[in-house]
């Protein structure tokens, strides 16, 4: 039976930590974690997030392990509505990295914000 996306979001969602963008803000600036828009590159490239970085959600777990070995160095995911990062954050918990927060506000936020 396929799990329809807002039920498995509803599974997923409560394990990941969630925080606005103004907070992830300005905890980047305090611990220097890293900043990751896992959107498709055309949608990055319409509109980025200062200081962030594009790994899409496809490929992140293998691109991210050869950006960032410290498993337990901050890192920030965001998406245009936080579907996908909640969803990547979950793939990035699974393979050991130990402090991913979502972003919860959509691109248009969080462009604003960063």
């Amino acid at each position: 039976m396929l799990t329809p996306i807002p039920d498995l979001m509803k599974i997923v969602a409560p394990n990941q930590r969630r925080i606005s963008a103004e907070q992830a803000k300005q905890e980047l600036s305090e611990n220097h974690g890293l900043l990751i828009d896992v959107r498709e590159p055309a949608e990055h490239a319409t509109k980025a997030a200062t200081g962030a970085i594009n790994i899409p959600r496809g490929v992140l777990e293998m691109k991210l392990m050869e950006i960032e070995k410290d498993p337990a160095r901050p890192i920030y995911l965001h998406c245009a509505s936080s579907a996908r990062a909640t969803l990547s954050a979950e793939a990035l918990t699974r393979v050991g990295y130990e402090n991913v927060t979502v972003i919860t506000c959509n691109a248009e936020q969080i462009c604003h914000v960063f």
